[in-house]
């Protein structure tokens, strides 16, 4: 008699649109039900129809990750609609960019609680469902500016600080049968660059060029790029690699 491994439940912030949407609709594909929760309702709304169309289940839920009492209730009804979450993708996050003697405390507040608050709730609410399975998936989106990136002091550290963040989770709950790891990608055609090039006065098709040009590739990113190598880390076979970050930025970088 075969034995069937019961789906897994993923949750994926950030998940209305970009990187988010592409992963969501990706893990759908590879069997997984998937919450769709971004501070954006409609807009998770709409992946989440994308996912149900094509024959996969997914719930859509509204919810600030910088919040705990709406975190703690998104996570809870995930399990009661879905099931217990055992896959986390910690994609959710912000801009405010800007040069250091120019960027106001909120601006740098904001970046830090979305990208780092958010992460460290999402993680402590979904763990104990991974640690009651006996299996768990946390993926992490850093970035390339983790290495440093002109106008993005606020961007760059709470990127880098994800990394930290994911290797000490690979430390405290490897034992639990539980996986961290982190994405970083580089350049990324999503609706946060577009905005980026529209402040820097340019067409998004001039900035993807000038990108592209600086890439070993000669390529930008896209979404699902990303969302490829988020699903490998987030997969039933990625067991032995935990506390690492994967670069995804068409060429070597870390």
């Amino acid at each position: 008699m075969t034995q069937t491994t019961p789906q897994r439940i993923a949750v994926v912030t950030g998940a209305a649109r970009g990187i988010g949407a592409a992963t969501a609709e990706r893990l759908a594909a590879d069997g997984l039900a998937v919450a769709v929760l971004d501070l954006d309702g409609p807009g998770a709304a709409a992946t989440a129809e994308r996912v149900i169309g094509g024959g996969g289940r997914a719930l859509a839920v509204a919810a600030d990750v910088t919040d705990e009492a709406e975190v703690a209730a998104a996570v809870a009804r995930v399990a009661g609609e879905l099931g217990p979450p055992t896959v986390l993708v910690n994609n959710a996050g912000v801009l405010r960019d800007n040069l250091l003697f120019k960027m106001s405390a909120v601006d740098w507040d904001t970046v830090m609680a979305v990208h780092l608050r958010g992460a460290f709730l999402m993680s402590r609410a979904v763990q104990r469902h991974m640690v009651d399975a006996g299996f768990g998936r946390i993926v992490n989106l850093s970035s390339s500016s983790a290495l440093g990136n002109r106008g993005q002091a606020n961007y760059s550290a709470a990127k880098a600080g994800l990394q930290g963040f994911t290797k000490t989770l690979a430390l405290e709950l490897g034992r639990f049968g539980i996986t961290a790891n982190a994405v970083a990608p580089g350049f990324v055609a999503t609706d946060m660059t577009a905005a980026t090039a529209a402040r820097l006065g340019l067409t998004f098709e001039q900035f993807k060029e000038s990108r592209a040009a600086e890439i070993p590739v000669r390529r930008v990113g896209e979404p699902e790029d990303v969302a490829e190598a988020v699903a490998f880390l987030a997969g039933e076979r990625a067991g032995f690699v935990s506390g690492q970050v994967l670069y995804v930025a068409g060429g070597p970088l870390g």
